[in-house]
């Protein structure tokens, strides 16, 4: 059997534990996420002061990097310009919007990007966006990982022996039903929903449900889309996210891979409505 204490984490704080020389004890005091530009919001339960700042692991056999945090595919906003094609009615001299948790029936999406002219929404796509989820505490690793760099830490190592894992069944599972509840209403409206996930959890899905019937690469009238991404290591060690592939399908072909059925409807009106109610100079896209 595997050693599991093998599984290390590899950033931290949207930094590679790879790259070049860092000043670490920064780093963690300042708690800063770079992907959303503020402090990383997944604290210790125990200690709500102290964030985990883990972004990326290395976990299983092939110890390939595994993304646990949803905010290390906000790199560069490229998940973001990766959707702009899906906005069909979009028109030069729009704006582009950004727009964080607006809720539908089934639930909220994580994004929306919208093009809007003089406050009024002309167009949008929905975004989700999933990481892998863990089984055990990721922490003694981190933990670890903070010694090997020379960090100080409080804690003593008495969790060192327990590690982690990845809950690769429960998070595909778990995505699809979401993508299933949510995509009636976005076919109701004629939009499309976008699923950003990692190249690992789309390989996962397509051995482990049926995904024969879905279009690669995608087809752009389909109305669920699937962005897959990899991290690929770079000269100076860290890792940059690249879309690896794309492929889609509509309602239907969500409820071919799971047997279900789902019943949510919402009218354009009401989505544009609580769009229009978030547009801000905040929400506005910048490239930069």
């Amino acid at each position: 059997m595997r050693d599991a204490s093998l599984n290390t984490v590899i950033e931290l704080f949207g930094c590679s534990a790879e790259s070049d020389r860092r000043d670490w004890v920064r780093i963690v005091r300042n708690q800063h996420c770079p992907f959303l530009g503020k402090t990383c919001y997944k604290v210790r339960k125990s200690d709500p002061a102290t964030s985990i700042g883990s972004c990326t692991v290395l976990c299983g056999r092939q110890q390939q990097p595994i993304v646990i945090c949803p905010p290390r595919f906000l790199e560069r906003s490229q998940v973001f310009i990766d959707c702009f094609h899906l906005l069909t009615t979009h028109e030069p001299g729009n704006e582009l919007h950004i727009v964080q948790e607006i809720r539908i029936p089934g639930g909220s999406v994580d994004y929306f990007v919208a093009s809007a002219r003089k406050g009024r929404v002309r167009d949008f796509v929905g975004v989700e966006i999933q990481a892998l989820d863990t089984t055990g505490t990721v922490w003694p690793a981190r933990q670890r990982l903070l010694k090997n760099l020379g960090v100080p830490r409080r804690d003593k190592e008495e969790q060192a022996a327990k590690s982690f894992g990845v809950n690769w069944k429960m998070t595909a599972k778990t995505i699809l039903v979401q993508m299933h509840h949510k995509i009636q209403t976005f076919e109701h409206v004629n939009k499309k929903l976008v699923l950003v996930l990692q190249d690992k959890l789309l390989d996962y899905m397509t051995r482990e449900f049926r995904f024969e019937h879905v279009n690669v690469p995608a087809a752009l009238g389909d109305s669920i889309h699937m962005h897959a991404y990899r991290l690929e290591k770079q000269p100076d060690r860290s890792f940059k996210l690249g879309m690896q592939s794309r492929m889609s399908t509509d309602s239907d072909g969500i409820a071919a891979c799971l047997g279900l059925q789902a019943d949510a409807r919402v009218e354009l009106a009401q989505i544009v409505e609580a769009l229009e109610a978030k547009l801000s100079p905040e929400t506005l896209f910048d490239p930069v």
